[in-house]
């Protein structure tokens, strides 16, 4: 996977170009890896850290924040804290209460994938990046996200503005070979 960030953001991009898809990621991916990586953290455990063990939660949320910071280095070191907090906090929720804990995490894991799933099949009508590159796609869907939200706040404009540039020259190609494909079908006249 590449540490180009124009490209990775293009690549999900691309997938994501309808508003009400785009908001039901916005809200169901944060779920998906706050989820993902409480339950994570039900692995053995080897403590090394107070507050914050060494189990998979843990070493999920340094890989995916080092990615992160390696991608953009402000918007991953803004993102790190929320990340590493977020494996702490749930290394305390899944000791404290985890059978409540765990239960609703799989709830709420299940219903953000069903969203989104919904989201590309009623709304964006293009099947979802991960179909095309799973491990880009798990890893870099949080971060897209975040990025979308700097954007809204006006964060490096510039760059905003190529990645859409790319992602819609992206949407084109994909729409015509969607036709080409269906004329070469025979469904088209």
């Amino acid at each position: 996977m590449s540490l180009d960030l124009e490209k990775q953001l293009c690549f999900y991009g691309s997938y994501h170009h309808n508003p009400v898809n785009i908001a039901i990621h916005m809200t169901c991916v944060p779920l998906i890896l706050a989820t993902g990586l409480l339950l994570a953290t039900n692995t053995p455990t080897l403590n090394v850290l107070p507050n914050l063990p060494l189990n998979f939660g843990t070493i999920g949320a340094i890989l995916y924040s080092g990615f992160y910071i390696l991608l953009e280095p402000v918007a991953g070191t803004v993102l790190l804290p929320l990340i590493v907090g977020w494996a702490a906090y749930s290394n305390h929720l899944t000791t404290s209460a985890p059978d409540v804990t765990n239960k609703t995490a799989i709830v709420v894991f299940v219903v953000a994938w069903v969203a989104q799933f919904v989201g590309h099949g009623v709304f964006e009508g293009r099947a979802p990046a991960l179909l095309d590159n799973l491990v880009q796609a798990f890893v870099l869907a949080p971060f897209f996200v975040f990025m979308e939200l700097l954007f809204m706040f006006g964060y490096r404009p510039e760059l905003q503005k190529r990645v859409n540039q790319a992602v819609e020259k992206e949407i084109q190609k994909a729409k015509a070979q969607k036709v080409k494909g269906a004329i070469k079908d025979g469904k088209a006249n």
